[in-house]
C-alpha cells in the first residue's frame, strides 16, 4: 500500500477499502461458520492477504464485528438524536419506523448475523450496545403517559420489523412486496397506539 498522504486523502481512501473488504469478507465468515469458529487466520486467507496486513486494521475479531457494527447502526445512532429532538406526534412516530425499517434493511447482513449467534452476542460489547440503542428507541417512539397497551404497540411496531427481517424471510413472495406489507402492519400498530387503541 502507497503510504504517502496526498493532499486529497488518497491513502485514506484506499485504508477505508480495505477496511470495507475486511468487514465484509469477516461478516461472511461469521455467518457461514459462526463467529466462534471463523479465525483471523481464515479471514486473511479469505482476502488473500498475510495476517500481518490484517492486523495492520484490526488486532482481534471483535475489533472487526464492533466496526461492522459501528459503521452498520450508525443510521439508527442518527435516528435516535433526530427522534430525540422531534414532537412525539404520529408523523414522528410513522417517520421513525420507516427509518428504522431501512435501517435494518440496508444493515440486513449484521441483523441476520446478530439473531443466529444470539449467545455470542450477549457476551460481546456489541449486545450490550444494541440492547441501549433498542432501549433509546422505545424512549423515542412510545408517549411514556400512553395507556400501557398503547406503549406495547408501538415497541412491538419495531419488532415486526425485525420479525420481517427474520421469521418472514422464507415466504415465497417479492421481497420488496414483503418489506412493504411488514412496513404497513408497523405504522399500523403506532398508528393504532396514537389514536388511543
Amino acid at each position: 500500500m502507497d503510504v504517502t498522504m496526498d493532499d486529497d486523502g488518497t491513502k485514506q481512501q484506499r485504508r477505508g477499502n480495505t477496511r470495507q473488504r475486511i468487514q465484509d469478507v469477516a461478516l461472511d465468515l461469521f455467518a457461514e461458520q459462526g463467529y466462534d469458529k471463523t479465525s483471523l487466520r481464515e479471514i486473511a486467507e479469505r482476502l488473500d492477504v498475510t495476517k500481518a496486513a490484517l492486523y495492520y486494521h484490526f488486532k482481534t475479531k471483535e475489533e472487526i464485528l464492533v466496526s461492522i457494527f459501528e459503521d452498520l447502526t450508525q443510521p439508527i445512532e442518527d435516528l435516535i438524536e433526530w427522534g430525540r429532538e422531534q414532537p412525539h406526534t404520529l408523523q414522528t412516530k410513522q417517520e421513525i419506523v420507516r427509518r428504522y425499517g431501512q435501517a435494518l434493511d440496508d444493515a440486513a447482513p449484521l441483523f441476520r448475523f446478530m439473531q443466529e449467534n444470539q449467545a455470542t452476542i450477549r457476551e460481546l460489547r456489541i449486545g450490550e450496545s444494541f440492547k441501549s440503542r433498542m432501549q433509546s428507541l422505545r424512549e423515542i417512539i412510545i408517549d411514556p403517559d400512553a395507556p400501557l397497551a398503547d406503549q406495547v404497540r408501538c415497541v412491538s411496531a419495531l419488532f415486526t420489523l425485525h420479525a420481517g427481517m427474520f421469521l418472514l424471510q422464507d415466504l415465497e413472495v417479492d421481497p420488496e412486496e414483503r418489506r412493504a406489507a411488514v412496513l404497513e402492519v408497523a405504522i399500523d400498530l403506532v398508528t393504532q397506539a396514537h389514536r388511543g387503541g
